[in-house]
């Protein structure tokens, strides 16, 4: 090697120990002494400004990164570019340099003479000058680089409007109005909070305690002895006669004029989606007007009409109050998407059919659901009012064959024409092929890895799992489990209904396909957002490393950590959401994991736990029982209500339902009760295990649903605290009780803690996400794995989140101006 060869080796290895000096220095003066270390996340600091208290907020938080500004963290980066660039140049150089003493160089085949003569004559045969010139390279080139990146992240605060390729076919059903059957819905009844803990325990056969804040659940549960049987009381009579010590009877108001109410004073023919595929919710409705009658409540004269807004905003609120549960929210009908109860209908096929988890009665309202919501073209829409698609259509189908259906049916007949039609379940959406592999109808090969040990990765890493949008990387994170673990439903090669299946759903003989070459199959009317090129490059390099055998020793390695670390982190989202989990799908995809982790064991602690928390999620209406989107939007719904009340001045009009509210928003608030702070949940709020788990600061804040859910949103947490302010400014009944004792208080200091929520989850463009800050960056989109969902691998700052988490902190400060 010749001398200035040993320079240009030399310089370059000093740039590059320069550039990892700073990243290691400043990445621990940074997280670890400064301010805003990562453990702090969560806490605010109180600094003077002028004389002013103000609160400082944590700027620029990243899970991964800890609390580094983010002009700062661009200046670091930007240097660390220019140092590698630099060092690569000079390296680059020193290789194309002719030799100093032969004057030869070497330079590839494939580069043209002219070309390489130039370059050589560009890079010169000093290293001491290409030194110099190659600065000026570098520097032009990180600027270069800082532009692209500039460009590639400019619009992250904006997930981009509706995909090109939309459906432009309309639903349609037949027009056909069905009423269920009396005794479907016979005995049928919802009920909340203690009670509902109460009757899960009762079902579950083992006494399974629920753990969490009861306060907001809802159940529905079927009481066997709902008959009337001659000479008896009234099941409705006997229950609020036991439960609540009510003897009064509905008086003069018969079921007619109930039911009537129920439906907001509107003829009822029955349910016809072609009219409306959404439910009114009769059922439920009428159920919470028989209550509030029989315990004395006077219902809205339907015959008189107000002649002033307020007195049509108090005859609402006549209504609305008898809609209230008993423990202070409003219930009501959160179903639409048709891909949610076939995940819990395949996990409970695959776990045994355990009957305390779907039982008969259940069983027969679901099929209800399913067959009135089909359309005349034999499919089913990925939403009540979306046109058929086979990602509807696969999965309603392969549900009803389940529960019990017929293949040889009417509603089998259509569904089964319509997939072969399209080409068979090879052209189903991804999420619909995972449950097809789980149920042992499809073939792993037939889906594109999702490999457990991307979840290895160190945070740092540009692409990590841990910088998805919550509700993306908690579905994955079980689908890596399971497809690591290559689960398939343990009787499916001697079940006679999935071998039938296999018949059933695809156009050629099952053992004939080779589903390594279906991977990439999706029909046009799922392909609603394409798999992008680069995403189908990276599915495809993975099927090579899945099969590669050189590669099968480190990837069994490496994917044994990552199955175990997977078990961790969904054993913390069992136990920081009560086993509710953050949604549906995810809900399902853990329950089987869990069974999976087990051994099949249905009688382990933490399946049981699971299978008790399943009816959260189930609503029964004059369509049948259906799968909620969430566990409810209790608090939310609750939280607008009340607001509007205060609005039209009619808190202590209502003084019972205001009370209700208040008691309602004072348990809801997540981890901030005493009954919450002793669920498991709340060991998971130190700072160690929120970094370990990728979950923001929870105390504090409110939810969608439910305290015992666990996961607070920016404008759930708004609109919560707004509810609450307005209560204690404007209800002098909540202001008397609480000074009484009646009702506990809620304190400045848990106020505070809703503030320091909304605080830490603004984003550096300014706006405020749904759960967490935007971790990642715009280019995830590119790496979007699903076919039937744009726009969901980052957080993005929302107008709404971002307006009602303003309103909140604009209400706050008038509250406490110092």
């Amino acid at each position: 090697m010749t001398s200035c060869s040993d320079y240009a080796w030399s310089t370059a290895v000093k740039l590059m120990r320069i550039s990892l000096t700073l990243i290691l220095t400043s990445s621990f003066i940074l997280n670890v002494y400064s301010h805003y270390p990562i453990q702090k996340i969560g806490e605010h600091f109180f600094l003077r400004d002028f004389g002013n208290v103000r609160i400082q907020c944590i700027p620029g938080y990243d899970s991964s990164l800890g609390s580094m500004s983010s002009w700062l963290l661009k200046n670091i980066v930007l240097v660390c570019v220019f140092l590698w660039m630099w060092s690569g140049l000079i390296l680059l150089g020193d290789a194309i340099a002719p030799d100093e003493v032969t004057g030869e160089y070497y330079m590839p085949a494939w580069v043209p003479e002219g070309l390489g003569v130039l370059l050589v004559d560009f890079v010169g045969s000093c290293m001491h000058g290409w030194v110099d010139r190659s600065r000026n390279i570098a520097i032009i080139l990180t600027w270069i680089c800082m532009f692209l990146e500039y460009r590639a992240t400019l619009f992250v605060s904006h997930p981009g409007g509706a995909r090109k390729k939309k459906i432009c076919r309309e639903p349609k059903w037949e027009k056909k109005a069905s009423i269920l059957k009396e005794e479907a819905i016979k005995g049928w009844r919802c009920v909340v909070a203690e009670e509902s803990h109460e009757v899960s325990s009762k079902l579950s056969g083992d006494g399974v305690e629920l753990t969490g804040e009861p306060a907001g659940r809802q159940m529905w549960t079927c009481d066997e002895s709902g008959s009337k049987k001659e000479g008896s009381t009234s099941p409705l009579k006997q229950w609020l006669s036991e439960n609540f010590g009510v003897k009064e009877d509905v008086g003069d108001y018969d079921e007619n004029y109930i039911q009537n109410l129920a439906s907001g004073g509107r003829d009822y023919e029955g349910f016809d989606p072609s009219s409306n595929p959404n439910s009114c919710d009769r059922i439920f409705r009428a159920q919470q007007i028989r209550n509030a009658i029989s315990r004395g409540t006077t219902p809205p004269d339907l015959s008189s009409k107000p002649k002033t807004a307020a007195e049509a905003a108090k005859k609402g609120f006549q209504f609305y109050s008898m809609l209230q549960t008993e423990d202070g929210h409003w219930a009501g009908d959160y179903g639409g998407p048709h891909f949610l109860m076939p995940g819990i209908i395949i996990a409970w096929y695959v776990m045994g059919k355990p009957e305390t988890m779907i039982d008969f009665k259940r069983r027969t309202l679901m099929l209800h659901y399913l067959s009135v919501h089909q359309q005349s073209d034999g499919g089913w829409g990925t939403h009540i009012e979306s046109p058929s698609t086979m990602f509807g259509t696969v999965l309603c189908y392969v549900s009803m064959r389940l529960l019990g259906a017929s293949e040889d049916s009417e509603a089998c007949k259509k569904g089964r024409s319509f997939i072969l039609k399209e080409g068979g379940a090879l052209y189903t959406s991804s999420w619909s092929k995972f449950w097809l592999c789980l149920l042992g109808c499809m073939e792993w090969e037939g889906h594109n890895s999702v490999p457990p040990e991307m979840w290895l990765l160190p945070n740092w890493f540009p692409f990590h799992p841990g910088r998805l949008w919550c509700h993306c990387r908690m579905v994955y994170l079980p689908m890596g489990y399971l497809y690591g673990s290559k689960f398939v439903y343990e009787n499916a090669s001697t079940d006679p209904l999935i071998a039938s299946l296999r018949d059933e759903l695809y156009c050629e003989a099952y053992a004939d396909i080779n589903w390594s070459q279906t991977r990439h199959f999706v029909a046009p009317m799922d392909n609603y957002s394409p798999i992008p090129t680069f995403m189908k490059f990276a599915q495809n390099a993975l099927a090579i490393y899945e099969s590669f055998s050189l590669i099968q020793p480190f990837k069994n390695f490496v994917r044994k950590a990552g199955l175990n670390f997977c078990v961790d982190y969904m054993a913390a989202e069992d136990l920081q959401t009560n086993y509710i989990d953050i949604g549906p799908v995810n809900k399902a995809l853990n329950m089987v994991s869990a069974f999976h982790v087990a051994g099949n064991d249905l009688k382990n602690e933490t399946v049981k736990k699971h299978m008790a928390r399943v009816p959260d999620y189930l609503w029964v209406a004059e369509d049948g029982m259906k799968m909620q989107g969430y566990n409810g939007s209790q608090c939310w719904d609750t939280s607008f209500a009340i607001q509007a009340m205060s609005e039209c001045k009619l808190l202590d009009e209502f003084p019972s339902t205001s009370s209700k509210v208040w008691e309602y928003l004072e348990k809801t608030q997540i981890l901030s009760t005493k009954v919450s702070q002793s669920s498991p949940a709340y060991g998971y709020e130190s700072a160690i295990n929120r970094n370990l788990y990728y979950r923001h600061v929870s105390k504090g804040g409110w939810p969608f649903s439910t305290s015992a859910h666990g996961w607070p949103i920016s404008d759930c947490t708004g609109e919560g605290l707004k509810a609450v302010l307005c209560l204690r400014k404007h209800s002098m009944t909540i202001s008397e009780k609480v000074c009484q004792g009646k009702l506990k208080s809620i304190s400045n200091d848990r106020l505070f803690d809703a503030v320091n929520v909304l605080l830490t989850l603004q984003n550096e463009d300014g706006g405020w996400a749904t759960y967490e800050n935007n971790r990642g960056f715009g280019w995830y989109e590119y790496l979007n794995p699903s076919e039937v969902f744009g726009d969901i691998m980052i957080d993005y700052s929302y107008v709404e989140c971002s307006m009602a988490t303003l309103t909140g902190l604009s209400e706050f400060h008038e509250e406490f101006p110092d």
